[in-house]
């Protein structure tokens, strides 16, 4: 039977909604008032904005459906740091796959803050959220939204008996690490919810929303030959991407305009939130630390060994000191922590060393930033790949790294640290060192020490160089680090 093509039409009533089948897929399009196109193709969400071309694709839509179809669903908890476009993210999943979507945000919505105060009698709260609703709820067609959960006195306890009681209602509950994880004195629902981690967007999101879906599609199942073709564009795409990150509101507004400088203006602002925040929600004898730690990672990460060092936030610094501070933003998702481990064996938890650790930003592009990282760095050549010794390099593999929750992530050295691999990685039942090269020299004494002790069976050097299988290791391109 012939293939039937998919031809996108756009709705001319303004709430009316169109399902298209075919036999590889099912698409909805939707005219609404400023939005132009939206539509479901292969589980991808897309939204086009009447006069620019702007998408978002979130690849995280993916274990959003996962969750919607599961036979054991349970209330889900959408975490990550603050501005990664969780709301976002749950709001556009609740147009697409709900008849409606009741929405409560409990930072903002005060008057609903002690919904869960008086009891924890599921049909009571259904009630009082019908007064948002319309229709009525549904168990079959609506989602249930808690936004920013930790504002309301019991949230979190309540979805322990919404799992119980009424199981078969779609709730998600959102809220920064911030909230969630430093919430004092309440009782954490162990057990009756699910979890999803948003981080800022990948290299291939990114390359999703600047309209470059095929390379992105290329970079997922990569044939090197042709990825060999488009290397210069995407070596590009990646100075760019290591300048701006993937903070969503950043790479919006550089969508639409096209503005460097703006993208600055607002990751400086972001910045700005993030040290408010310390202030708002740490406790306050350990402020002044968390600033200080903060402030040093630029620096941390200039060094030749990227191996966190107290000394470097003050002369005579000690761990004990900077201990609960270092948590504090490791908690909120603000930092990365990576330990060494003397020994590449499975687990290599059991041979991690606690007290050596790299600690990288969560994002590459606000790293660039709080180091001040000029403009002209992206154009001149691929200076931005060597900039204070690699460490942007070096954070943004890492970064790409932790969207596969699958894989535990350290580092190795000798016991005398005069040979260091930067990553190795452990995914379920495989061990693979990553060697990370800023640029096209691409000699690593230490990584041939390695590899020839250690005989791993898979090996991986990134570079700006092409795709090279040799007898002992693989070249991969940095731009396609996802790929491992």
């Amino acid at each position: 039977m012939r293939k039937r093509r998919f031809v996108p039409q756009i709705c001319k009533n303004e709430e009316k909604i169109v399902i298209y089948k075919t036999i590889q897929t099912t698409c909805k399009i939707i005219r609404k008032k400023n939005v132009k196109l939206f539509a479901i193709w292969s589980r991808k969400v897309y939204i086009c904005s009447v006069f620019k071309s702007r998408k978002m694709y979130r690849y995280n839509i993916k274990e959003l459906m996962q969750w919607k179809l599961s036979g054991n669903r349970k209330p889900l908890i959408v975490l990550g740091a603050r501005q990664v476009g969780k709301t976002w993210l749950i709001q556009e999943f609740g147009k697409q796959e709900y008849k409606q979507t009741v929405y409560i945000n409990f930072e903002k919505m005060k008057a609903v803050q002690n919904l869960f105060e008086e009891d924890f009698d599921v049909q009571r709260i259904l009630t009082s959220l019908s007064v948002f609703a319309r229709p009525a709820i549904n168990s079959n067609d609506t989602l249930i939204v808690f936004d920013e959960i930790q504002a309301a006195a019991g949230g979190l306890t309540a979805l322990k008996y919404f799992q119980e009681d009424a199981p078969e209602y779609h709730i998600i509950a959102a809220g920064s690490l911030l909230g969630v994880n430093l919430h004092q004195g309440v009782s954490f629902p162990v057990g009756k919810v699910d979890f999803m981690y948003l981080k800022p967007l990948s290299f291939l999101e990114f390359l999703n929303a600047i309209d470059e879906e095929r390379l992105a599609d290329l970079l997922e199942n990569p044939d090197w030959k042709i990825v060999n073709v488009f290397k210069d564009k995407l070596v590009g795409y990646l100075r760019y991407y290591l300048f701006l990150g993937g903070m969503p509101e950043v790479v919006s507004h550089f969508v639409e305009n096209r503005d460097f400088r703006m993208a600055r203006l607002l990751q400086r602002k972001i910045l700005t939130s993030y040290q408010n925040d310390f202030s708002k929600h740490a406790p306050k004898e350990i402020v002044p630390r968390i600033n200080m730690v903060w402030k040093s990672i630029p620096s941390q990460l200039s060094k030749e060994n990227k191996k966190f060092v107290y000394g470097v936030i003050k002369e005579g610094a000690r761990a004990k000191e900077f201990e609960l501070a270092i948590q504090w933003l490791l908690d909120c998702g603000l930092l990365h922590q990576c330990f060494r481990i003397s020994k590449p064996d499975m687990p290599l938890s059991a041979y991690q060393d606690l007290s050596a650790f790299k600690l990288y930003h969560n994002d590459v592009g606000l790293l660039a930033a709080m180091a001040k990282l000029p403009l002209k760095t992206i154009l001149d050549g691929n200076a931005i790949f060597t900039e204070f010794k690699g460490a942007l390099t070096e954070n943004f593999v890492i970064q790409q790294l932790l969207l596969n929750e699958d894989n535990d992530i350290y580092y190795w050295t000798n016991e005398n640290s005069t040979a260091e691999v930067d990553f190795v990685i452990q995914n379920e039942d495989e061990i693979i060192p990553i060697e990370v090269k800023s640029g096209t020299n691409i000699k690593s004494v230490s990584f041939k020490f390695f590899c020839e002790k250690y005989k791993p069976i898979k090996a991986i050097r990134t570079s700006l160089n092409d795709y090279k299988q040799e007898e002992w290791m693989i070249n991969l391109p940095l731009y396609a680090i996802n790929s491992i």
